[in-house]
């Protein structure tokens, strides 16, 4: 074999050692893209896709080539030549198996590459989509937790107006009342002071828009001025 297609072949392998381990069960998506994302692979990240084009590009080189070399080796092609030399049908079957274990080595080679370069980018994908849906399940938790602690004090509210005796029920629920009110308040409050945040950057804006609309018809006069100082100047000269 020579040197050529003896790296083709370690390629290949390599390819197939890479897709087993991607293949174990026991290592998540997650664990994949942060191996991924790792510092050392950075430098690498920019020219990931000249790679894949070039090594694409270089393996079906050689495909054809083996594809070449099986035809013109192939037992149709071999002549009257073999018939006449005793030793060269053999040969010719040597050469023919080499050709077809080079197109074989070769074809599963590019095959391979595709299939992982797949195999990455679904990895890739699938742990965006278990972070994506993780972090939906956890504000949907907390949604339903705030949801359940509003029922549980509507219901506290309600038991405590109709169920309770006399002024202490009463005195409880407007201080649950009381308390709502607040918070209220507090809301409103904030709501209020970034409205007002919001109207004094308004008025800065605009005086600082008129500012320079004055500034601008003061430059303006000036170079009118100027103009018609010149204007006396040039025609005495003329």
């Amino acid at each position: 074999m020579t040197l050529q297609w003896t790296a083709v072949a370690l390629f290949l392998y390599m390819e197939i050692g890479i897709l087993c381990i991607l293949c174990l069960p026991f290592i998540s998506a997650k664990r994949w893209q942060s191996i991924f994302n790792l510092r050392i692979w950075s430098p690498v990240a920019h020219f990931s896709n000249k790679v894949f084009l070039t090594m694409i590009i270089i393996l079906i080189v050689l495909f054809l080539d083996a594809v070449r070399e099986v035809r013109k080796y192939s037992v149709k092609n071999l002549g009257t030549d073999a018939k006449l030399l005793p030793n060269m049908h053999d040969h010719m079957h040597m050469k023919l198996f080499r050709a077809q274990r080079n197109l074989y080595i070769s074809g599963f080679a590019v095959f391979l590459w595709l299939v992982m370069k797949r195999v990455v980018t679904l990895i890739n994908q699938l742990a965006s989509v278990s972070g994506t849906t993780t972090a939906l399940q956890a504000q949907a938790e907390n949604a339903n937790k705030t949801a359940q602690k509003y029922l549980e004090d509507n219901e506290l509210l309600k038991k405590t107006l109709m169920e309770g005796a006399g002024d202490k029920a009463t005195a409880e629920g407007m201080e649950l009342l009381r308390k709502e009110v607040e918070k209220l308040k507090d809301e409103l409050k904030t709501s209020e002071d970034a409205l007002k945040k919001s109207e004094c950057d308004a008025d800065g804006l605009k005086k600082q828009t008129d500012g320079l609309a004055r500034e601008y018809d003061r430059l303006l006069q000036e170079h009118q001025e100027l103009q018609n100082v010149q204007s006396p100047v040039n025609k005495k000269e003329d």
